[in-house]
């Protein structure tokens, strides 16, 4: 049985999310490795408006697996783009190479990806010659490894961002797979950049979760 404060089932799937209405109690809720440990299970976290509508309708309408999907709450308020009006969908278990590079990967997923995007602006900004490929996992699970593979062993190098605590995640997971199928072309040890593993309240998520340094 699963346990949370809003469950509404569409078309025989089960979307877990609170409504626009009901966001207080949600701060600094990060629970997507819970639900990647359960078989059978699809979670899928989108990073934007266009993007949440693709990955939703395929886990309604193309899949018969129950499906937890996860949307960042911040997102509701921050994160504005063009959502065609027509139907489509966007597959799920594919991840998207948001910004193709050579030097390194970074690997994220939902409202990380904004700043993971910051952050490689500033840093190809002020290193010139670096370029970094950014990858949006979107779903955690089943996730694409196949893409994330041949992008770490063309760059060499992968760093794995997320909200998330880091002990026991989702870039816990990447990282091991990386060190296992891609060990010989690493030029480095592969790097998780994650939230502290403690209990917070929504003043101190700042020092918490992960932020593209200032100087």
């Amino acid at each position: 049985m699963v346990l949370c404060k809003y469950i509404q089932r569409e078309l025989g799937q089960l979307a877990l999310g609170p409504p626009a209405d009901r966001l207080n109690s949600y701060h600094t809720q990060s629970p997507e490795s819970l639900f990647a440990h359960i078989p059978g299970l699809r979670v899928v976290i989108p990073r934007s408006p266009a993007q949440a509508k693709g990955l939703l309708l395929s886990s309604i309408f193309e899949h018969n697996d129950p499906v937890i999907f996860m949307e960042p709450k911040i997102l509701y308020r921050a994160a504005a783009e063009y959502v065609p009006n027509e139907y489509y969908t966007i597959p799920l278990s594919k991840a998207e190479v948001v910004k193709p590079g050579k030097d390194l990967t970074v690997i994220s997923y939902g409202q990380p990806l904004y700043r993971c995007s910051a952050a490689i602006s500033a840093i190809e900004m002020t290193m010139k010659g670096v370029n970094i490929e950014l990858i949006d996992l979107r779903t955690i699970y089943p996730w694409d490894r196949q893409t994330v593979l041949e992008s770490v062993r063309k760059t060499g190098r992968a760093v794995v961002v997320h909200e998330s605590m880091v002990n026991y995640g989702v870039g816990a997971e990447v990282a091991a797979t990386l060190q296992e199928r891609a060990f010989l072309r690493l030029e480095a040890p592969v790097k998780r950049v994650a939230g502290w593993s403690t209990h917070t309240g929504l003043v101190y998520e700042q020092f918490i979760l992960p932020d593209v340094a200032s100087k």
